[in-house]
């Protein structure tokens, strides 16, 4: 494990990358896709799409709520 070290986030985009880059120390989840397609029939993306140890997808969803 590597501690990461405190700071605030500048951008929304800097979370994700900080989240997916540590998915699985932190989250216990796999990353598989980042702005991952939910399809023509749903529309959107998801934000970061993991699998856990149960082989059930992981959706983590980022909202920039200053």
């Amino acid at each position: 494990m590597t501690e990461v070290a405190p700071r605030l986030a500048e951008a929304e985009a800097d979370l994700q990358d900080l989240i997916e880059t540590h998915m699985e120390t932190m989250l216990g989840v796999r990353f598989l896709a980042s702005e991952y397609s939910a399809g023509p029939v749903h529309g959107g993306r998801i934000d970061s799409l993991g699998i856990d140890e149960n082989g059930a997808p992981v959706i983590v969803e980022f909202t920039d709520r200053r």
